[in-house]
């Protein structure tokens, strides 16, 4: 019995072995279906969300939106989820990804990434009047942070061991603990920053950056001819506004320099 179980796994490795390996999507091949097939979550906003009437809408959908245009074809958005993402991307389900997919030496083996389009940063934010530039800044503090967290981590490193961090379990805990004066300053990204902004503008602002990730549009590994377009559509967006009208619609702030400036390979040293 041993021996047939061996010899069962053995054919499966081989099959493994055996399968195709995912294609690359052509430029060609999509002009010609002239429809860009998208990837995207629909269930992060702002990036990504469905509207009242069903229709992904948000930061990712406005980029999708702009690149199709750009390739002069229709677009169809697929929804996926963080899991399945990738997988339906090598599997030919979708032709490129626009799914606030950070820029990582890890995913950057099994797809192809663009030119950033977005960024999340983390920051340490609050009470304009607190005059905080540097983690050494925080001396005496309180902070508010999300309990771990990326900003819990992040504010933890810096912070000096005079200042108190006060943990709460969600960003909205510590966005309430921070309008309603408990706590001056507050780890946070940019989006939640943004979100703050909208709800009471000119009380707050950023003080400094504690970690910024870039996101890029996957394609399948060896699709050069798309990629190299999305790229010079990533430049072109940035160059005339568009991804700065985008940001400033579902952010409330123009594309950061960090987003602006990046590269791919930038982002994978």
């Amino acid at each position: 019995m041993k021996f047939f179980h061996t010899l069962a796994a053995a054919a499966i490795a081989a099959t493994a072995l055996l399968a195709p390996q995912a294609q690359a999507t052509t430029l060609k091949q999509i002009e010609a279906n002239g429809v860009l097939k998208v990837g995207m979550l629909v269930d992060f906003p702002p990036f990504g969300t469905m509207s009242a009437t069903g229709a992904p809408e948000g930061y990712d959908a406005d980029t999708a939106k702009a690149l199709a245009k750009y390739l002069g074809t229709k677009i169809q958005i697929v929804p996926v989820t963080g899991p399945n993402r990738i997988p339906y991307l090598l599997s030919g389900q979708v032709d490129v990804l626009v799914a606030s997919l950070g820029i990582t030496p890890a995913r950057a083996e099994r797809v192809d990434f663009s030119n950033p389009y977005a960024g999340i940063e983390i920051m340490v934010y609050g009470k304009k009047d607190e005059d905080v530039k540097d983690g050494a800044g925080l001396a005496g503090k309180t902070i508010g942070v999300v309990r771990a967290s990326t900003q819990d981590a992040g504010v933890t490193k810096v912070a000096p061991a005079s200042a108190t961090i006060r943990r709460f379990d969600d960003d909205a805990a510590a966005v309430q603990a921070l309008l309603s004066g408990q706590v001056p300053l507050i780890g946070v990204s940019n989006v939640i920053a943004a979100q703050i902004n909208k709800a009471a503008p000119g009380r707050f602002d950023e003080k400094f950056s504690l970690s910024s990730q870039v996101q890029g549009v996957a394609v399948v590994p060896g699709s050069d001819a798309l990629l190299a377009k999305i790229n010079a559509f990533v430049a072109d967006a940035m160059k005339d506004g568009t991804m700065d009208k985008i940001s400033e619609q579902w952010l409330g702030t123009k594309v950061p320099d960090f987003v602006r400036t990046g590269t791919a390979k930038a982002a994978l040293k």
